[in-house]
């Protein structure tokens, strides 16, 4: 029967990670695997690795993670911003991959149609800590610095166009929420991200201060506004399975060596989220 799997924060390029995508296969040939994003830092290695996934399942969808849209000194493609994500649009629909600007599939094997919605909607700083709330973001993140908790996406992530990263974070949401909009009343829905929509995964944080760069409270009733039967994301090294106001969270990301080594089970690269 086919089956539903996903994974994140594969992290091709780290060292121990890249074998890995080994492990990433399906049960039978009509599997669908869902990327939530973090696949690698160059764009080169993103969509090599996006097509081996593609030649193995039935359909691959992938969504952008932080890690995708960073523009490093190592990286051949040094485009930034939209310009960058674009790039990387063009990229998965050369492979076979879809992403959030196209059609959204649907999965066929359920009781009810089932729509797979990837969404690219970022993050505002609005998830702050108790001692940052009412402040305002240059004082939040002046906190974080004293805490010694600074994301990279503030030296690499670039949001050009846009003057801020707020401001794309804000755009997208505005294309996530009309693409949401569009999705028949009667199916249900697979909301599919990068950063988690609802701010219950980020609690177990060792700095909760992290938590400004992991997403927005705009998007924290799109699982009950949307009719998500699950939504899926990856970003924080976290996995595990939780639920708010009874749908259930599925973080699906692999992470770093220095991390999955220390788990009981090891390194998990791929999980299946459905079977028909």
């Amino acid at each position: 029967m086919p089956s539903l799997f996903a994974t994140s924060d594969l992290h091709v390029t780290h060292e121990g990670n890249g074998p890995l995508v080994d492990r990433v296969v399906p049960d039978g040939p009509d599997d669908w695997l869902l990327v939530a994003g973090d696949v690698a830092e160059r764009a080169s290695v993103v969509k090599e690795t996006l097509a081996t996934l593609r030649d193995r399942f039935a359909k691959v969808v992938w969504v952008p993670g932080n890690h995708e849209l960073w523009t490093t000194p190592k990286d051949e493609c040094q485009l930034r911003g939209q310009a960058r994500y674009e790039f990387l649009v063009e990229q998965c629909r050369a492979v076979g991959v879809l992403t959030p600007e196209d059609e959204f599939p649907v999965w066929p094997h359920g009781s009810q149609p089932l729509t797979i919605a990837p969404l690219f909607v970022f993050y505002d700083y609005s998830w702050r800590t108790p001692a940052a709330a009412g402040e305002s973001r240059e004082v939040a993140l002046a906190q974080a610095r004293e805490a010694g908790v600074v994301c990279t996406d503030e030296y690499f992530l670039h949001p050009d166009p846009y003057p801020s990263r707020q401001a794309w974070c804000e755009a997208r949401l505005k294309v996530s929420r009309d693409r949401l909009d569009a999705i028949p009343a009667d199916h249900r829905t697979i909301l599919m991200s990068h950063w988690p929509l609802h701010r219950h995964p980020t609690e177990p944080l060792y700095y909760p201060e992290f938590a400004l760069w992991c997403g927005t409270t705009e998007t924290e009733d799109w699982h009950l506004r949307y009719r998500a039967e699950l939504a899926v994301y990856g970003h924080l090294h976290i996995p595990r399975t939780t639920s708010a106001d009874g749908v259930r969270f599925e973080e699906v990301s692999l992470g770093y060596p220095r991390e999955w080594s220390r788990r009981a089970r090891g390194a998990v690269p791929v999980r299946k989220l459905l079977t028909a």
